[in-house]
């Protein structure tokens, strides 16, 4: 019996939360890694991590059929992107705390929607360009480029956004060919043999504390992928992308726990701008896409009408 369009929401929905809760927990252990270890060596953990991990679980069910892939390129096209940010995001934790970061991260919904819709050729409203402009505006609270402190390196995360929406409109164009599992594990492969070039350069020696801290940001990392691939599988992008901003919250909770950091008025009011933009700009795509649905079907109906009508 199928499932219920309701209930698989609501799973999805489930999916979307508890992967945030790891990325903000990724988040905040990938920042005290970068004070440990070089980013070369850190990734290769991951990925080894990711790799293994899925095959343990998921190879004595699936065999063959978890190598199954009807979108290689695209599979290949996922894992670039996911080093790439992966990368950007270690290198720029070691210059940012960890709010401020998933704060500016969080402008990939906003650019999300505008990129879709241009690349689908359907019309973009002037209030969802006036969020996109207003969140950069929130962007330019947290980073303050004339402040003391402002280093060259805080302006990666921006890059990160533009690579991050390329992956997660590759992870939303996977999700309906692949299987999760399938996803996951060419990731995590495309990962490690990307590393594996690198890991010369990086390897070093570390302490066994260290090593903890890296198969423990690496846990996150994997876990919080495997639920994003879930949650995209079960639940249209428009609905789940609201929900993406609760990882400004948990990212903040993480700086606060571990580093004792709460973001100063500047960095809160940009921060509140950020999310209030990027929910508005949500509900406006929803409203729109409905609207656009409904459209479709009143035009629909009058041409079945006139076509019976001829008959």
């Amino acid at each position: 019996m199928p499932t219920p369009p309701a209930v698989h929401r609501l799973g999805g929905v489930a999916c979307i939360v508890l992967a945030l809760i790891c990325f903000g927990a990724l988040d905040t252990t990938s920042k005290v890694a970068a004070a440990l270890a070089p980013v070369g060596l850190a990734l290769w953990v991951r990925y080894l991590v990711q790799t293994l991990a899925t095959a343990a679980i998921l190879w004595p069910r699936q065999r063959l059929q978890l190598l199954h892939s009807r979108r290689p390129l695209l599979q290949g096209l996922r894992a670039v992107l996911l080093v790439s940010c992966n990368g950007i995001a270690f290198v720029s934790l070691a210059h940012m705390h960890v709010g401020e970061f998933s704060a500016i991260v969080m402008l990939t919904p906003l650019l999300l929607t505008v990129v879709a819709a241009r690349v689908l050729r359907e019309p973009v409203s002037w209030l969802r360009w006036a969020c996109l402009l207003g969140g950069f505006g929130g962007t330019l609270l947290v980073l303050r480029p004339g402040r003391e402190l402002f280093q060259p390196a805080m302006l990666l995360p921006l890059v990160l956004v533009l690579a991050n929406t390329g992956f997660q409109l590759v992870t939303s164009a996977l999700a309906k060919a692949d299987a999760p599992g399938t996803i996951h594990f060419y990731s995590g492969l495309g990962g490690l043999a990307l590393t594996s070039l690198g890991l010369p350069l990086a390897w070093q020696a570390l302490p066994l504390g260290s090593w903890g801290v890296l198969l423990l940001m690496a846990a996150f990392g994997a876990c919080g992928h495997f639920l994003l691939i879930m949650a995209y599988a079960r639940t249209p992008v428009a609905i789940l992308t609201p929900y993406l901003y609760l990882q400004i919250g948990f990212g903040a909770l993480g700086g606060w726990i571990v580093f004792s950091h709460v973001p100063d008025g500047p960095a809160l009011a940009g921060i509140g701008l950020i999310c209030v933009c990027g929910v508005y700009g949500t509900w406006l795509t929803g409203r729109e896409i409905i609207a656009r649905s409904r459209q479709e079907a009143e035009q629909s109906s009058i041409a079945a009408i006139a076509g019976a009508d001829e008959h």
